[in-house]
């Protein structure tokens, strides 16, 4: 099933942001985040064992929506098509991307910090934008700010977002999601403590007010 950017956004409140260092606990580590209650997650390319984590999850635990982040260009939105990403994040925008996007079919959500650069976005037709890195940009208040001259734009913060601050975000009218690397800490997974990873996953979902 083909998704657009804006369901990708509601599937779950918070969006693990993963970086995986090896391949093999990619699948282990999905599986945990679904068993903890969150059937979505985004596989930084930061590492060589990004890709093929994203094809390991996406050929054999096909319930969760995996996708790519750290897509910063052409190169690296064919290389997620490729290995089954089902949408793509990446920290900027550029029209190389934006051109990308439109060879493939599914989401685009490109990063966003600025009003020029959500006016990019909106000229071709990207209404659902990842702000980043949240914090430093401005975090709530440049979000607040946003809302007033683009209301039909939807975002997901990412970068500084943590268990004490998500619902400070989640409670803005134009903030679907947000993303977080807390939920599946590099430690817990190189320790394949996938256990604890279940239970931070519910315990953050618990504390969502949204």
């Amino acid at each position: 099933m083909l998704l657009d950017a804006n369901s990708v956004m509601k599937i779950s409140p918070i969006v693990p942001v993963v970086v995986i260092d090896n391949s093999n606990e990619a699948l282990d580590l999905a599986k945990a985040l679904y068993e903890g209650g969150i059937s979505i997650m985004e596989i930084t390319l930061r590492t060589k064992a990004g890709l093929e984590s994203i094809e390991k999850i996406a050929n054999k635990f096909p319930s969760m929506i995996v996708g790519a982040g750290t897509v910063c260009n052409k190169q690296d939105y064919k290389n997620a098509v490729n290995s089954g990403s089902r949408f793509v994040f990446s920290p900027g925008i550029t029209t190389s991307l934006i051109e990308e996007s439109k060879n493939h079919h599914i989401p685009f959500i490109p990063g966003v910090s600025s009003a020029s650069e959500i006016m990019l976005a909106k000229e071709n037709k990207l209404n659902s934008c990842k702000l980043f890195p949240a914090n430093q940009v401005g975090g709530v208040n440049i979000l607040k700010a946003f809302s007033g001259p683009f209301p039909e734009v939807n975002f997901c913060p990412t970068g500084g977002i943590s268990l004490d601050n998500m619902n400070d975000f989640l409670e803005l009218n134009n903030v679907l999601c947000v993303g977080g690397s807390w939920i599946s800490p590099s430690k817990l997974v190189k320790e394949k403590n996938f256990k604890e990873i279940i239970k931070v996953t519910q315990e953050s979902l618990l504390r969502v007010r949204k």
